[in-house]
């Protein structure tokens, strides 16, 4: 998948766009709409937290970071001296998941309250009236897409394209 992002002048052109990206049959579910808050967008398909936040990133960093914290803390354990001595293994395996878990939970909830760093160039353009169209397409399809949209409304400005779609876009 390669996602495709579009600077849209209005809500009208929003759906005429959108429109003809269903009977192109794309998903709607990979059609997604960003506007500054108030904007009507009854039918259209409004990104989620998934695509305006850093949600996804800080999932990835936390795990990481926790396991890791959680399994050196696992080995500071084994290097103490407790009687009767846990098992090494099953101890460095269940604080590594433990705070993988905890590490996920805690950046997740910082993520979600962050903006997006890869929208954080559009602000601009949405804080002034345009609309924001992330499409997530497949990549022998992406040069069809961004034709057809271009007929259809000519004022659409593409903003340029990531190689490859987050695992949860």
């Amino acid at each position: 998948m390669k996602r495709l992002y579009f600077l849209v002048a209005d809500v009208a052109a929003a759906h005429r766009l959108v429109d003809a990206l269903l009977l192109a049959r794309i998903p709607e579910r990979q059609i997604h709409l960003v506007a500054r808050p108030g904007t009507a967008m009854a039918g259209l398909p409004a990104a989620g937290l998934t695509q305006t936040s850093d949600l996804i990133p800080a999932l990835e960093r936390g795990m990481g970071l926790g396991s890791l914290t959680g399994a050196g803390a696992a080995l500071v354990a084994v290097a103490t001296p407790l009687d009767p001595a846990p098992s090494t293994g099953a101890l460095v395996v269940g604080l590594a998941l433990a705070g993988m878990v905890l590490g996920a939970w805690i950046s997740g909830m910082i993520g979600i309250s962050v903006d997006s760093p890869r929208l954080r160039r559009y602000r601009g353009a949405v804080d002034g009236g345009r609309l924001l169209l992330i499409l997530d397409v497949p990549f022998e399809r992406a040069a069809h897409i961004e034709t057809l949209l271009a007929e259809v409304d000519p004022t659409l400005q593409p903003q340029g394209a990531e190689p490859t779609v987050p695992a949860f876009p």
